[in-house]
């Protein structure tokens, strides 16, 4: 696999390191990258989706749900198991993992649940107010310079 040097990326922009980052990060991730346990990611809404996770044989004491520092970050720690047993064949993957998701600005973690051995996530972007678009009336210019003519008339008149 080719690699590429994106330090001219951070020399030449402000403020895009996150971009930069991303691109880094897909770019030196293996192709035998980790595929246990298998999961789906699916669009709820506009600004909506569900990350949904096959966890079979975990119990909800098991799995931690947690964000921290905009990825999103799945665990799970099986108990030890009763030492009795004896597997002739065992086909159900069990073993400890962390999966983690990177998670764009303003997305946020509405609610998670574990029904019939999938772990569904559930995600909302929510963009605050202030940086929302906004629509700026425009006004007619002789609106607008009539009421700097008013105040400077009233300015000078309260002078006298």
């Amino acid at each position: 696999m080719r690699t590429f040097d994106l330090a001219p990326l951070y020399r030449a922009t402000v403020g895009f390191d996150q971009i930069a980052d991303l691109m880094d990060r897909v770019m030196t991730d293996n192709v035998g990258a980790q595929t246990y346990p298998p999961y789906n990611i699916e669009k709820t809404a506009e600004d909506g989706w569900r990350v949904s996770i096959a966890v079979a044989g975990f119990t909800e004491d098991e799995l931690a749900v947690e964000v921290r520092d905009n990825a999103l970050i799945v665990t799970a720690r099986k108990a030890d198991e009763e030492s009795g047993r004896n597997y002739l064949h065992r086909g159900i993957a069990t073993r400890a993992f962390e999966r983690r998701f990177a998670l764009a600005e303003h997305v946020r973690v509405t609610g998670a649940s574990h029904v019939n051995g999938m772990l569904h996530i559930d995600l909302k972007r929510e963009v605050p107010e202030a940086l929302k678009p906004r629509r700026i009336e425009i006004a007619r210019g002789d609106t607008v310079e009539s009421k700097a003519v008013d105040a400077q008339v009233t300015e000078t008149e309260q002078a006298a």
